[in-house]
């Protein structure tokens, strides 16, 4: 049997390597050449209540509303839609780009106070706005107390 001299270092380049093709295959789209190329990505969201209503505002922005679908299905609602490319952009020379492009998804729960059938939603500077408004029964009702 040949005993063999380990060398920890070259185990080590190796690995550092490897390490250095995998870092290379996954962040290549978002440098260079790929720079532009769609990302995956989520608009930011603030999501508050009022009395008598829910509100859900979406940063969208260069998202035309054509390209936006809300809908609700079995209590979740879900904003989706695609925020394009424009096709002059490719032709710049670009040093830097970190707006993304791309599908995006959001979905959110809805609880079961709501009037669905009275949900509305308005896009404006950027920002979708989404009202939901919640069933009379479930509004904060104010008792007066008498004093005697």
């Amino acid at each position: 049997m040949t005993l063999m001299r380990w060398n920890p270092i070259k185990d080590l380049l190796a690995i550092q390597e490897e390490m250095n093709k995998l870092f290379d295959e996954k962040l290549d789209r978002f440098s260079g050449e790929g720079a532009l190329q769609e990302r995956i990505w989520e608009p930011l969201v603030d999501i508050y209540e009022e009395e008598d209503k829910y509100i859900i505002k979406a940063e969208i922005p260069d998202v035309d509303k054509k390209d936006i679908d809300i809908t609700i299905e079995d209590n979740v609602l879900t904003i989706k839609g695609e925020k394009k490319i424009e096709k002059e952009e490719k032709k710049e020379n670009y040093l830097r780009a970190e707006r993304f492009y791309g599908t995006f998804r959001r979905s959110f729960t809805l609880p079961t106070s709501v009037e669905k059938d009275k949900i509305k939603a308005k896009l404006d500077k950027g920002v979708l706005t989404i009202e939901i408004p919640k069933k009379e029964e479930t509004k904060p009702k104010k008792i007066s107390i008498d004093v005697k």
